[in-house]
């Protein structure tokens, strides 16, 4: 039985959002694919860019293009992606639909969640008020809501005040291992989200969350 489940049981549980809760892969590869057909590239599948999704604009131009920051074209691709994505957020983005229903359980059992993002603003507050499954989010902390982001712990522990709970009784649930370095720093427990934007050859072991959920129904059992 992983660690998380022999704690406390939480008083708030924290998501990231894509990847987590939200698949919004298809409109980031679109955006990407778009920024290549612009110069005079073929699409890449879904499947090549899937994983580079949870490293934002950066991510999806590096695997796009093979450019890493500090090439002379690195800049201008990013900037043309996000206004590709920005004309499309919710297209095709949806909630995880096995996520939907433990949203719900959460909600029923009267148990607060929100949402913590290195995803800006911009972006992220008309993705979330699109999308009806989440709109009994209690906080929104996006990537430019504060100075800091993900794995600064600062996002986290602004969320939980937000929500008033205490950050040591918080849980965050995210696929990234910046989000279990935040959350450990925040004093939370972490899980990760392995249905997320995770690379095959990663060893999510290696990232030391306090418990793997392969699916989303895998955080009721333990809560």
């Amino acid at each position: 039985m992983p660690e998380i489940a022999r704690t406390a049981p939480p008083q708030a549980i924290l998501f990231d959002l894509d990847g987590t809760l939200i698949d919004s892969a298809p409109d980031l590869a679109a955006a990407a694919n778009a920024v290549r057909a612009e110069e005079g590239l073929a699409a890449l599948p879904l499947a090549d860019l899937r994983p580079h999704v949870g490293k934002g604009g950066r991510g999806m131009i590096g695997a796009a293009f093979g450019v890493v920051p500090g090439d002379a074209r690195f800049e201008s691709l990013v900037v043309r992606f996000l206004t590709h994505y920005e004309q499309g957020l919710l297209q095709h983005t949806a909630v995880f639909s096995a996520m939907q229903p433990v949203l719900g359980a959460l909600d029923g059992r009267g148990l607060p969640w929100g949402i913590v993002t290195n995803k800006h603003s911009r972006y992220a507050q008309p993705v979330v008020a699109g999308l009806p499954g989440l709109v009994t989010s209690r906080v929104l902390v996006c990537g430019d809501t504060l100075a800091q982001a993900k794995p600064h712990p600062a996002p986290l522990l602004e969320a939980a005040r937000r929500i008033g709970v205490a950050p040591e009784a918080c849980w965050y649930v995210g696929d990234d291992e910046r989000d279990v370095i935040a959350g450990r720093a925040a004093g939370m427990r972490t899980a990760v989200a392995a249905w997320g934007y995770i690379d095959a050859a990663i060893r999510l072991a290696d990232w030391q969350a306090d418990a793997l959920l392969q699916g989303p129904e895998e955080l009721l059992a333990l809560i």
